[in-house]
């Protein structure tokens, strides 16, 4: 059992590593959409923007529900201690998704009088998006521990870092949400997106690097991590590659190419998630808990990965079937409704 004990969380943070990056990007698109919402205030637009994402918008928060899911079983002691830590952003960013998830049906429904569904499809995207990166700041900033319970305040949250991270998260799905219209649509939406992607790209470099140089000089264990050595040479290439990912968009973006500056967004935030994971691995609740500190008993996370094995390949698998069947772009005068 001792093996299990070692090997299961860190099966399981694997699992839920997947499970928030898969999230991050799926959904990080079409927030993207409600973002740029106020940018586009022409119906037919906002017509084909929405019908760009109305396959996949519902099915990509299945990756949510199982980082959630995952965190509860697999480490309830780091569940029982980051919920209460952040709360109030956690109520109000899954709030918006709800008003968010409403308005992109009932704004159908509703036309011609549709603009109270236009700013709730618009206002819960920002608002969501500017909570999950509230939330990250937060855990990013450190958790207040004592006795195996949450020992900070209802507003420990809210700090000049978080609201920071709040506002990268925005703009970086906002770049998402660009190059995502980028390649699925054409006319004057797509100009549009070309546009936008190109003021947005400056902002979310800035912003990456502002949390990256921020988060070892205030945290002395995460410039242990990166700046000494022999780890700085063996983790170079983790800021390397996301300069040339920054870079092979902003080519993409001027060549007129259509899916290079998508997969150059989807690479710069999967390697912003790696330097998380390696400024702050094992720990899962920095800088208090270790995965194993935290985990269930192993009986209790073979239980539910064995659920998990079963159903992450056909989720999985719904998922490829559905993005590879609506495939293409969807052009103007052209929907799912």
């Amino acid at each position: 059992m001792e093996g299990l004990a070692y090997w299961l969380p860190l099966i399981w943070i694997a699992v839920l590593g997947v499970a928030v990056a898969l999230y991050v990007v799926l959904d990080g698109f079409d927030l993207g959409i409600g973002i740029l919402f106020p940018a586009n205030p022409e119906e037919s637009h906002r017509d084909q923007m929405m019908n760009s994402v109305a396959p996949f918008w519902d099915g990509n928060e299945t990756w949510l529900v199982l980082g959630g899911g995952g965190l509860f079983v697999a480490f309830p002691l780091a569940y029982s201690i980051l919920m209460p830590a952040v709360y109030l952003p956690v109520i109000i960013m899954l709030l918006a998704l709800v008003f968010r998830g409403v308005a992109f049906e009932f704004r159908w429904i509703a036309k011609p009088h549709h603009q109270l569904w236009d700013l709730a499809f618009a206002g819960g995207s920002i608002t969501a998006a500017f909570m999950q990166g509230v939330i990250l700041g937060a855990l990013l900033h450190g958790i207040e521990v004592s006795n195996n319970a949450y020992a900070g305040g209802t507003f420990d949250w809210l700090s000049t870092f978080s609201l920071l991270t709040g506002v990268a998260v925005v703009a970086g799905y906002a770049l998402l949400g660009a190059t995502w219209l980028l390649m699925k649509t054409d006319g004057a939406v797509q100009a549009q997106a070309r546009e936008r992607a190109k003021l947005l790209l400056p902002v979310v470099v800035v912003a990456l690097a502002i949390v990256s140089l921020w988060t070892p000089l205030a945290i002395p264990r995460i410039f242990e991590r990166w700046f000494t050595l022999p780890n700085f040479f063996l983790l170079a290439p983790v800021p390397l590659l996301t300069a040339y990912a920054a870079w092979r968009c902003w080519s993409g973006l001027e060549k007129g190419q259509e899916t290079t500056p998508f997969v150059s967004t989807i690479a710069l935030f999967l390697l912003g998630f790696l330097g998380l994971a390696v400024s702050n691995l094992p720990y899962i609740v920095p800088p208090s808990l270790d995965v194993w500190q935290a985990a269930a008993h192993p009986s209790s996370q073979l239980f539910m990965l064995v659920g998990v094995l079963i159903m992450l390949p056909i989720i999985l698998g719904y998922t490829v079937f559905v993005y590879n069947t609506f495939r293409g772009k969807v052009r103007h005068g052209e929907g799912y409704h």
